[in-house]
Order: C-alpha cells, then sequence, then structure tokens
C-alpha cells in the first residue's frame, strides 16, 4: 500500500466544488481545508504507479490551481 499526502491550493470560489470531488475520488480523503482555499488530503493506492496517477489527477479536479506534495 502507498500512502502519500498533497497540499492544493483551491480558487476559494471553487472550494466547495473542488472539495466535493476530491470526496468522491476513490483513494482521496480530506484531513484539512481553510477557507483562503488551502486543502490537505492523503491519497492511498496498492502501487506507486496507480499513487502518482492519482496525484497527477489532481490537477485536473475543477478549481485546483496548485498541487505539492
Amino acid at each position: 500500500m502507498n500512502i502519500s499526502s498533497a497540499i492544493l491550493h483551491i480558487v476559494p470560489a471553487r472550494l466547495d466544488e473542488a472539495c466535493t470531488v476530491l470526496a468522491a475520488t476513490p483513494g482521496v480523503e480530506i484531513h484539512a481545508r481553510s477557507p483562503e482555499g488551502k486543502v490537505v488530503v492523503t491519497l492511498e493506492d496498492d502501487d506507486t504507479e496507480a499513487a502518482a496517477n492519482r496525484y497527477v489527477a489532481l490537477h485536473g479536479v475543477p478549481g485546483v490551481a496548485a498541487v505539492a506534495m
């Protein structure tokens, strides 16, 4: 099992929309969020390649401006 974390910067006007998408994404769990658009998530997957693909997919969530590990 691979577990990693990421900090996302989300456009504040789209924070609720982005968090809804993130919460519905398998293997992604939201741990904290701020009104300014910073969101801390963990990503869990069975192998490293799938975890990397899930990390890359975070960039495609509506409203996400940046993702950092």
